[in-house]
């Protein structure tokens, strides 16, 4: 099939199994792509007459979904942090680890030290695998940097990936992701003196799609992200947080306050919360990895976010330290397992809201006028694509109508 595909630009996919997420399931579904764009979509016996000299491609009633998103990651830094991995299963607490001058600050380090160069490198190896399971969008935070030259660093290599490989990347800034070394005790002092001005830079180099912080008792206050975010909207840029993974300090509140795209992690928020973030259009990004990573026990109020209305995307939190994961194969299964997740939310939610998360209203479902970025796989349901573990039944995945 992707052979068949290579090099096309204006075509019909037919006889699919289509899960176009917006809309009901449908057997021997079509789609016509047009200029990377979908033209139609609906079922194959309703094709218009004006798309039935285009080259057809049977899919063999193969299941047929938007491409998926990565809408949460951390996918450039430097090194590992597999010593910490031991300690946690030692006993150490996420908590503990970060206050002994591990977690966070110690990637800061590895990545301080690496070239442009050496972030690409590795970071492209991540790319990949993600890729390889139909992802054609990701978000790329900074924040491993903690000063001006390496959060620039670390935005400048995100771009570079869209570069070299067929992949849209959108961008975070987070330089407000911890307190490094040497502004210890200081937080405040770093804000003003680092991390908005290093905003600035990024801001005027065009690095910067959003506005990220991390707000936890062993990161930043409410207040304290507060002044990141009325900066952000001063450059007109949107916001998004962590929020309420280790405890429940207000960031959900505040992130549904500034109308943020996405509060993320979410497992302390409240029906309260759930209810202001529906209200105010802020997707709630759930991180199954690095619940189980971390072996957290308190799960995010799916129940609440449900009845509120609340959109959930999920996301790998691909990051060195709480989820070292490059599969969203395997955080759908996550979601359904542990979070209790249906297969059809675990899939509107690496599509659908994932888009949304990220403010793309062009990508995300299979409809007439959005992106042409496309999955076939080898199985016949979305409970196929959650159900299986360490299995990738990827077919052909496309991005802006070609195969890839």
């Amino acid at each position: 099939m992707q052979s068949s595909l290579t090099g096309a630009s204006d075509y019909v996919l037919h006889n699919a199994t289509l899960a176009p997420v917006c809309g009901p399931m449908m057997a021997r579904g079509a789609v016509v792509l047009r200029h990377g764009l979908i033209a139609w979509t609906g079922a194959e016996a309703d094709l218009p007459p004006e798309h039935q000299a285009l080259r057809h491609h049977d899919l063999e009633g193969r299941l047929l979904t938007p491409a998926l998103i990565d809408c949460h990651t951390h996918l450039v830094h430097g090194g590992h942090r597999a010593r910490e991995f031991e300690m946690r299963l030692q006993g150490a607490s996420y908590e503990e680890i970060a206050r002994a001058g591990g977690g966070i600050v110690s990637t800061v380090a590895a990545t301080r030290a690496a070239s442009e160069a050496e972030l690409l490198a590795q970071a492209l190896p991540r790319l990949d695998a993600l890729l390889a399971e139909g992802v054609s969008c990701i978000e790329v935070k900074s924040g491993y940097g903690l000063d001006l030259k390496t959060e620039l660093a670390m935005l400048r290599t995100a771009r570079r990936l869209a570069e070299m490989r067929p992949v849209r990347v959108r961008t975070s800034f987070l330089g407000a992701h911890a307190v490094p070394a040497e502004y210890r005790g200081r937080a405040d002092d770093y804000l003003t003196e680092v991390c908005l001005p290093a905003l600035d830079a990024a801001h005027a180099e065009g690095l910067v799609d959003a506005v990220d912080g991390f707000c936890e008792d062993i990161a930043f206050s409410p207040a304290q992200i507060e002044r990141v975010f009325t900066h952000a909207s001063t450059l007109g840029l949107p916001v998004k947080l962590h929020a309420e993974q280790l405890s429940h300090l207000g960031g959900a509140q505040l992130a549904a306050r500034f109308g943020a795209l996405s509060a993320d992690h979410v497992e302390y928020a409240t029906a309260e919360d759930a209810r202001a973030m529906a209200a105010a259009g802020t997707v709630a990004v759930l991180l199954p990895g690095a619940f189980y990573f971390i072996r957290e026990t308190q799960l995010p109020p799916v129940a609440a976010f449900r009845e509120a209305g609340t959109a959930m995307a999920l996301a790998s939190d691909c990051n060195p330290g709480s989820s070292p994961l490059t599969s969203l194969l395997l955080t759908m299964n996550m979601a359904c397992t542990l979070f209790r997740l249906t297969p059809e939310e675990a899939l509107r939610g690496v599509t659908l809201h994932a888009a949304r998360a990220l403010g793309l209203a062009d990508t995300g479902a299979i409809a007439p006028g959005l992106r042409a970025d496309l999955a076939i796989w080898n199985a016949e349901s979305p409970a196929e694509l959650a159900y299986r573990i360490g299995f990738n039944p990827l077919q052909t995945r496309i991005f802006g109508g070609r195969a890839c």
